[in-house]
């Protein structure tokens, strides 16, 4: 029996938003979403990380489609081993304050950003109401979210992306003998997994962000315990990666 190309693209889309709830993924946006205190901003971090996961697993991906390239197992077990490394860092920043004091320090930088851009805007005071608001928008997404704000989950997306690429590749490889929709269905899945992290982050923000206007500690704690997690899961994920898997015994 023939599967039709739309069941496929389906599946892959819905592989994707699984994809997006591996404990390993989830537990690298839970320590930045700790910070967040609006669910959009929530959202953007899962949308960000998503963008760099599918970049990675899109560009390796249709290199191993259409050159037949093949990632040594030890350079795979490498790449996320290298995962495990980024989860024990992300989590010593959140615990260590380091986080907050850069995040700090470029919310200063985009403050200055957003005066200049607030007197643009009286310059150009002749300009359309719609205009306004838009430009309000823009300069309140970028006193928000300057370049540390979404570089930091753009690298955890891309490292994570790196370490599944290959697998994800084979695998649609294995079950799809067109190349061209082997590409397009890697573009689906990267799309579900975007979609699935930013439903994750969301999820993950109400809670966080619902005790941090009840109780007034009750960021530094989320953020706390959010560090330690991703420690311990990082060392954990590391040992199977390094020993058991093999990556640091054969």
């Amino acid at each position: 029996m023939e599967v039709s190309p739309l069941s496929i693209l389906t599946l892959g889309f819905l592989l994707g938003l699984k994809h997006a709830t591996d404990a390993d993924h989830v537990v690298a946006v839970t320590t930045i979403v700790s910070k967040q205190r609006k669910l959009r901003h929530a959202a953007l971090v899962g949308v960000t990380w998503g963008i760099g996961h599918t970049l990675m697993i899109v560009i390796v991906g249709v290199a191993i489609i259409l050159f037949r390239l093949t990632i040594p197992e030890k350079t795979q077990l490498s790449f996320e081993f290298i995962v495990a490394v980024a989860l024990v860092i992300l989590g010593i920043l959140n615990l260590t304050g380091i986080t907050r004091r850069l995040s700090e320090r470029f919310s200063r930088v985009h403050h200055h950003v957003h005066s200049h851009d607030h007197l643009h805007t009286h310059v150009h005071a002749h300009d359309s109401v719609v205009h306004s608001k838009a430009h309000e928008n823009v300069a309140e997404f970028l006193n928000n979210f300057g370049p540390f704000h979404l570089l930091r989950p753009l690298i955890i997306g891309i490292i994570h992306g790196l370490a599944g690429s290959a697998a994800v590749a084979l695998l649609v490889l294995g079950s799809i003998a067109d190349q061209t929709m082997a590409i397009i269905y890697l573009a689906i899945f990267g799309i579900g997994t975007i979609v699935g992290m930013m439903l994750v982050t969301t999820l993950l923000g109400v809670p966080i962000i619902a005790g941090s206007k009840t109780f007034s500690r009750f960021d530094s704690l989320a953020g706390a315990i959010a560090g330690i997690i991703s420690i311990a899961y990082g060392m954990w994920f590391g040992y199977e990666i390094g020993i058991t898997q093999g990556l640091f015994t054969r």
